[in-house]
């Protein structure tokens, strides 16, 4: 009998980690499963090299997607060029909506009998629920992050497997002593952790209102430490921008774990995204900002966008303010300058902050079956299946 053969498609650095998760978790459910993938260095690492370079689609934005359409056309190319050159039973498209939704298409049309698992689903519950009617259209099996996607998929009967955020899997608490030695940082050090984003467009947007957050921090409480720490694939862009401002502070070197920092940190400064579910699991009470392009955040606040927060802690304690966001307008120093230092001066509020994180968590699904795991098992059984 012929191995399996299983291809993924993971087209940024979130989704990067989650495949690697998942091939992981699949290598111990089946070993006989043969491996191929578009991705970055995450797959990079267990030898599953890219034969595409991925990183011009970590873009956010309406105009900055148009910008780039030409160079998304050209790679869904490549991605399709690639996969049919493998040969796969399975293809596993990892998030990343427009390009995994080309991909899917394109390899439907040429290649019928592939079949097709969607890892991390649209936000129909935020915006656009008509993607579940397209979704379902194209692929036959959808891994998604929370229960309450699952219904818009029942009218197309596209089969549905929840497997939970998977930043709550990464439970491994984080050494904040021995990061906090290593600093050469004593105990009554105040440290604050700024996470600027993961992509250029945060780095742009974003990065300005927390790095001037974090250095009036600084300069009003001489007690503070700062720390920075970009996402590595967007290291050198945040020096070339920050790096003589950020001289009071300290860049954190890459040979320390994210889950060392985030433990370490009496406070943090966070860009949205993964990263925030991850901060909560180590507990660490945080601030979020974020800030997109104005004509794409007009669409998204007034014609799709449906809650009012955009921080999944805070989505998931009924869409109430768990964590204190700075969003667009609100992205302002001094406005979050003025809310840490509340933060830091009550340390009863902070611990409150930290309950209120634990309880979303649990409502988030914490504590359960690894999300990796339970996405191999239902990319296992799709691949068992006749089609």
């Amino acid at each position: 009998m012929s191995a399996k053969r299983l291809f993924l498609v993971a087209a940024e650095p979130s989704g990067d980690l989650l495949a690697l998760e998942t091939v992981n978790a699949l290598k111990a459910l089946d070993p006989m499963i043969e491996f191929g993938a578009i991705g970055g260095e995450a797959l990079a690492s267990i030898d599953l090299a890219s034969p595409i370079d991925v990183r011009p689609l970590s873009i956010l934005g309406l105009f900055e997607g148009l910008r780039a359409y030409p160079t998304v056309v050209r790679l869904v190319d490549e991605a399709v060029s690639a996969i049919l050159a493998f040969a796969p039973d399975t293809v596993v498209l990892v998030d990343s909506w427009g390009f995994t939704l080309r991909v899917a298409q394109k390899l439907r049309k040429r290649a019928p009998n592939i079949k097709l698992v969607k890892l991390v689903g649209p936000q129909v519950w935020a915006t656009r629920p008509g993607r579940a009617g397209t979704l379902s259209a194209i692929v036959d099996h959808l891994i998604c992050l929370h229960a309450m996607e699952a219904p818009y998929y029942a009218p197309f009967d596209l089969p549905v497997t929840v497997m939970g955020p998977p930043a709550l899997s990464r439970t491994e608490p984080g050494d904040g002593v021995a990061f906090r030695k290593a600093m050469n940082l004593l105990d009554e050090d105040r440290v604050l952790l700024t996470l600027p984003g993961s992509r250029p467009s945060e780095i742009e947007r974003t990065a300005p209102a927390l790095v001037e957050a974090a250095l009036s921090l600084r300069s009003v409480r001489p007690d503070i430490k700062l720390v920075f720490a970009p996402a590595p694939q967007v290291r050198d862009l945040f020096l070339a921008r920050f790096g003589a401002a950020i001289g009071a502070g300290t860049l954190a070197p890459k040979t320390f774990r994210s889950i060392d920092l985030m433990a370490g940190a009496d406070l943090a400064l966070a860009c949205s995204g993964t990263v925030t579910s991850e901060l909560a699991v180590q507990g660490t009470p945080f601030l979020v900002g974020y800030k997109t392009g104005w004509i794409t955040w007009f669409l998204a606040r007034y014609l799709l966008y449906k809650p009012i927060h955009i921080t999944l802690l805070n989505i998931a304690a009924g869409d109430e303010e768990v964590v204190p966001e700075f969003v667009q307008t609100r992205l302002r120093p001094e406005r979050i300058v003025k809310t840490a230092l509340e933060l830091l001066d009550n340390p009863d509020q902070l611990t409150a902050q930290v309950c209120a994180q634990n309880v979303a968590l649990k409502q988030m699904g914490a504590g359960e079956t690894p999300a990796p795991v339970i996405a191999a098992h239902a990319i296992l059984s799709v691949m068992n299946a006749r089609k």
